[in-house]
């Protein structure tokens, strides 16, 4: 049975309404707030137990889940633990990510790199390209949310020219969101009057 991730995030109030500047500095009426759907355990387990039984359906082998810091962390060590894996992270560099914190990758260890939400994909390819610089290997992405630019694996959908993802490694994610965005120098929201909130993590 699939699992309903739309209402898992609107029961822990995560799926927002109102006009919000993205990472991206387009303008959206929804944001999906992935940090108040995992604020508790076991509403996350939820989550990445039914992301794992995906990846596993399809056959991946994985050794260990890689998140970019910070959104990431805690999806990606929730799925870590689902498939009873390693959980490690990368963060922020001039000009891309880095493994830090003595964290440690073996020649050809197989790896998914994990998001909370895929939007256009560009951090989880930063975090692809430091795993792949070690010697890692790149065996999927995955998130709890596909924001629709890209395709996520057991679909047919196009990907959109936004999506950084390589076509060539498979995208799982338990649903798409596809909300309307707005160029702010043409976001209806912003005729209406109303300011632009950034509700994320860099907010």
């Amino acid at each position: 049975m699939k699992f309903d991730v739309e209402k898992a995030y609107k029961d822990a109030n995560a799926l927002l309404e109102g006009h919000f500047l993205l990472a991206s500095g387009n303008h959206s009426n929804r944001y999906l707030q992935s940090a108040k759907v995992l604020e508790y355990p076991h509403k996350a387990s939820l989550l990445t137990n039914a992301l794992a039984d995906m990846i596993r359906e399809a056959g991946i082998e994985v050794d260990t889940v890689c998140a970019p810091a910070i959104g990431g962390i805690l999806a990606g060590y929730e799925l870590a633990r689902s498939l009873e894996v390693r959980s490690i992270f990368v963060e922020k560099c001039e000009g891309g990510m880095e493994l830090r914190r003595g964290f440690e990758i073996q020649k050809g260890e197989k790896i998914i790199i994990c998001e909370d939400i895929i939007t256009t994909g560009g951090s989880a390819l930063k975090a692809s390209q430091a795993i792949e610089a070690l010697g890692g290997e790149v065996v999927a992405f995955a998130s709890l949310a596909n924001r629709g630019f890209c395709s996520r694996n057991g679909t047919d959908n196009t990907p959109k020219e936004e999506c950084s993802l390589p076509s060539t490694v498979p995208l799982f994610a338990l649903d798409d969101f596809k909300f309307e965005m707005y160029n702010p120098t043409d976001c209806p929201l912003c005729e209406d009057g109303s300011k632009a909130i950034k509700p994320g993590s860099k907010g």
